[in-house]
C-alpha cells in the first residue's frame, strides 16, 4: 500500500491560449484573470497548506505561476527545495502553447527563481519519444506519473498540471477520465486499493476542494471544437 494518504491534483489557472484559442503562444503564461484565480486558490485551500509535505509541478510557465501563487503558503512553510519540477506532468499536445522551454531560457525568469531546474533535461521540450503526444505514449507517461506519486514517502502530495494530462493521470480501467477540470481546481485523490500494487496504480477521487475559476477549454478540446466547424477564435 502506498505510504501516503492523499494526492492533491490541481489544474493551472486561466492561461492566454485558453481565451484566445491561439495554439502558437509558446509556453502560454497566465492571463491577468488567471493570476487572480491562482491567488484565490491559495485562500480556498488554506486548510491544506499546513498538511502538504511536497509539491510537484509541470515546468510550463502557467503551472509554475499557479504553483507559486496558489500553493504559496505551503511553499513558504516547506521551503522552495520541496517543490519538484516534474516535466513528465507537462501537457499532452505538441502545440507551442503546450510546449515548455529549455532550462537555459527560463532560469533567469522570476517565476522560476529558486527552483531546482535540473529535471529539465535537454529533450523535455522535444515532444518526441517518451514525450510524444500520441495516445499510447501519453498513457504511459501518465502511468509513470502515478508510479512516481506512489513511490513518494510523503503523506500529502500536491501536483499542479494541465487538464488533458490530468484526465490521463486519473484514468481508470475504462480509459482516460472525461470529466473536465476548472481553472485552478484542486481535487483530492488516494490510490484505488484494488490497483495500488499494480503497474497501473489507478487513483480514486475523494472530493473537490477548490475551483477558483470557471472552465476553459484545453488545447485538445479547442482542436476538436474548431475542427468540427466552429468559428476559429484564434488571434
Amino acid at each position: 500500500m502506498a505510504p501516503h494518504s492523499r494526492i492533491i491534483l490541481t489544474r493551472h489557472a486561466q492561461a492566454e491560449h485558453n481565451v484566445t484559442f491561439d495554439w502558437n503562444i509558446l509556453d502560454a503564461p497566465l492571463t491577468p484573470l488567471g493570476k487572480k484565480q491562482a491567488a484565490g486558490l491559495a485562500h480556498q485551500v488554506a486548510h491544506l497548506h499546513e498538511e502538504v509535505e511536497v509539491i510537484a509541478t509541470s515546468p510550463l510557465t502557467r503551472t509554475v505561476q499557479t504553483t507559486r501563487s496558489g500553493w504559496g503558503p505551503a511553499i513558504e512553510r516547506l521551503g522552495i527545495d520541496n517543490v519538484i519540477m516534474l516535466p513528465q506532468a507537462q501537457e499532452v499536445n505538441d502545440f507551442p502553447c503546450d510546449t515548455g522551454r529549455p532550462r537555459q531560457e527560463v532560469q533567469g525568469e522570476s517565476h522560476f527563481e529558486g527552483f531546482d531546474l535540473s529535471p529539465l533535461t535537454d529533450d523535455w521540450t522535444s515532444k518526441r519519444g517518451f514525450w510524444a503526444p500520441d495516445d499510447e505514449t501519453v498513457a504511459k507517461r501518465a502511468q509513470w506519473v502515478r508510479q512516481w506519486l506512489r513511490s513518494r514517502p510523503e503523506k500529502t502530495i500536491v501536483l499542479v498540471a494541465h487538464g488533458d494530462i490530468l484526465r490521463r493521470i486519473v484514468a481508470g480501467p475504462a480509459g482516460p477520465s472525461k470529466v473536465m477540470w476548472n481553472n485552478a481546481e484542486a481535487r483530492i485523490y488516494t490510490f484505488d486499493p484494488d490497483f495500488v500494487d499494480a503497474d497501473e496504480c489507478f487513483l480514486d477521487e475523494k472530493k473537490v476542494v477548490a475551483a477558483a475559476g470557471g472552465y476553459d477549454l484545453t488545447s485538445t478540446e479547442m482542436d476538436i471544437k474548431l475542427g468540427d466547424g466552429e468559428p476559429d477564435g484564434r488571434l
